[in-house]
């Protein structure tokens, strides 16, 4: 059911500002405010539905584009997997992964044990050579991390990359040859080094052959996750087929996910969330952090507790929001970090004095229950709080499914009747570059199914 209002709290994170700024709107009286018997500060939907967001929601079709379905079978690859987050959701939309490549061991134990049919190939991607899946893979993904690229005065083209992350993408893209690719990154990669980074990422992007949609921010909140999470997604489309067909974003979720919904069953889960291990305080930090309120942070602490627990960064510019920081139950969470007790980015659960537990971080992120994380407690928190969260993945894959449905339609893409592994090869350096040969020995049969 669509809600009818919005927290004061909530409505500042869905529009990106301060609380401190709604404060200043209320009080110029921008927009009313009504107070529930229950003492919660509230506006009405339908009285502030000029605001961009909050039109979305109204007008949103969420719930049709949630019925899309592929009409053939799509194949992908996905570059720098992870913990699977955006595997999932790509899954969840319709596409079959035929090729999943990570660095991290412990990840790739998590792809092989939940999914021990995906091939994945673990090891370094300057490794692998792409080439026999050309004209195989329909899309390719991957959330390349964003390295300073070395400028020298010079505007840089597909080879003068070499030696970031990006490259491999790059490569990866020309050897394949896809119909679209996506690439995701965080937000900051809009402003890095001036934009220099980004126009240098279109220029390659042009230079392989494809046309790039103009990139957008995504926010995970709107997207029924219940965390203040930001991805910037690249999405290119091959220049044979660009004119043909328009790329359309998906629609906004109706609602605002925050960890009440994550953390008991609901529309978002069908159970409470389940017990599993987690980090734990030590005594000192406990008991700081018990003198912090729901949604409270270092703020609400006696000033010589506070003082004594933040050490130099006390009088360090900044508001510092992230410090002895606890979770509010009907807030989205923020954006999960790979610990959840560092003493910068704290993640205190909302009621009980203690870091979030694995499965309420993954739950934040949106993973099914039944998605286990392998390797010790740090390897776990890492890959969930690396992971593009689930639903967001599963709305840009509706999107993208619907965008190859209309390339079905015109005959621009091949159903894939065999939609099973091609085995990988891996490069030969040196006077052999360029030449390719199996290389069975490093991974496992179930790799190759």
């Amino acid at each position: 059911m669509q809600p009818k209002s919005i927290s004061v709290n909530n409505f500042a994170d869905l529009v990106g500002v301060s609380r401190s700024t709604v404060e200043l709107w209320i009080r110029s009286g921008k927009y009313p405010l009504h107070t529930t018997l229950d003492g919660k500060r509230i506006f009405l939907l339908e009285e502030i539905k000029s605001v961009p967001e909050i039109a979305a929601m109204l007008s949103t079709q969420w719930k049709e584009e949630a019925k899309t379905v592929p009409t053939l079978n799509y194949t992908s690859a996905e570059l720098f997997a992870g913990g699977g987050g955006l595997a999932l959701g790509m899954e969840k939309a319709g596409f079959h992964h035929l090729l999943l490549n990570e660095f991290d061991h412990n990840a790739c134990e998590t792809l092989r044990a939940n999914r021990p049919q995906w091939n994945i190939i673990e090891g370094d991607i300057h490794d692998i050579d792409f080439t026999p899946f050309k004209g195989k893979i329909d899309f390719l993904s991957g959330g390349f991390p964003c390295q300073a690229f070395s400028y020298a005065g010079k505007r840089l083209g597909f080879e003068e990359t070499r030696g970031t992350l990006f490259f491999e993408l790059a490569r990866a893209v020309k050897e394949i040859q896809p119909l679209v690719f996506m690439g995701e990154n965080v937000r900051g990669l809009f402003e890095h080094d001036n934009g220099r980074t980004l126009q240098t990422i279109k220029d390659v992007i042009a230079e392989l052959g494809y046309t790039l949609i103009e990139p957008r921010v995504l926010r995970a909140l709107q997207y029924d996750v219940p965390q203040k999470r930001e991805r910037l997604i690249l999405i290119a489309i091959r220049n044979d087929v660009a004119p043909f067909v328009e790329f359309n974003w998906p629609d906004v979720c109706p609602s605002v996910r925050t960890l009440r919904d994550a953390f008991f069953a609901g529309e978002l889960f069908d159970t409470d969330v389940p017990l599993s291990d987690g980090q734990k305080y030590p005594l000192s930090k406990q008991q700081v952090m018990e003198l912090v309120p729901e949604g409270g942070d270092w703020r609400n602490l006696p000033e010589d507790v506070a003082r004594a627990y933040m050490k130099g960064s006390y009088n360090l510019g900044g508001g510092k929001t992230g410090m002895a920081r606890r979770l509010a139950m009907d807030e989205p969470s923020l954006t999960l970090t790979c610990a959840p007790a560092q003493k910068q980015t704290e993640r205190c659960h909302p009621i009980e004095t203690r870091p979030l537990t694995i499965r309420e971080y993954a739950r934040i992120q949106t993973f099914p229950d039944d998605w286990r994380f392998c390797g010790n407690l740090t390897a776990q928190y890492k890959q969930i709080g690396n992971a593009v969260p689930v639903n967001l993945a599963w709305a840009i894959g509706r999107s993208l499914i619907r965008l190859f449905n209309s390339l079905a339609e015109l005959g621009l893409v091949s159903d894939h009747n065999d939609i099973h592994a091609t085995r990988h090869y891996t490069k030969l350096h040196g006077i052999f570059e360029g030449m390719v040969c199996e290389k069975r020995a490093k991974y496992s049969p179930s790799s190759h199914k």
